[in-house]
C-alpha cells in the first residue's frame, strides 16, 4: 500500500468509490474506513484534491450531522445538491439528508 500524501488520498478515494448510488457517508465514516481514525478533516482536504474530471462520487459524503457541508450558493454546492437528488436521496430543511435512511456502510 502507498504510504504518504497520495497514498492517503487513494484509499480516502476508493473508499468513496465504493459508496452506491442513492446512498451517502459521512466524513468520519470515511476516515474510519480508510484506515485514518477520526481525521475527518484529512477526508475534506483529499476530496478538493480531486481533479475536475473524476469519477469519484464525492457528491455523497456528507457531516456528521447529516448536512451538505459546501456552500449553498457554491457551484460545488449547487451541483452536490443536484447529484442526490437525481440518485433519489431527497433533501430536508437545511439541506439535511435522514442518515438512518441513507447512511452507507461497507459490509
Amino acid at each position: 500500500m502507498e504510504t504518504g500524501t497520495r497514498g492517503t488520498n487513494q484509499r480516502i478515494w476508493q473508499v468513496v468509490s465504493g459508496i452506491p448510488r442513492g446512498r451517502v457517508s459521512t466524513y468520519g465514516d470515511i476516515a474510519r474506513f480508510a484506515g485514518l481514525g477520526r481525521a475527518a478533516r484529512r477526508v475534506g482536504w483529499a476530496l478538493r484534491q480531486l481533479p475536475g474530471d473524476t469519477r469519484v462520487p464525492w457528491h455523497r459524503v456528507i457531516n456528521s450531522a447529516g448536512k451538505l457541508a459546501l456552500p449553498a450558493d457554491s457551484a460545488a454546492g449547487r451541483l452536490q445538491r443536484e447529484r442526490l437528488l437525481r440518485e433519489g436521496v431527497p433533501l430536508r430543511t437545511g439541506d439535511r439528508i435522514a442518515l438512518a435512511t441513507y447512511r452507507w456502510r461497507p459490509e
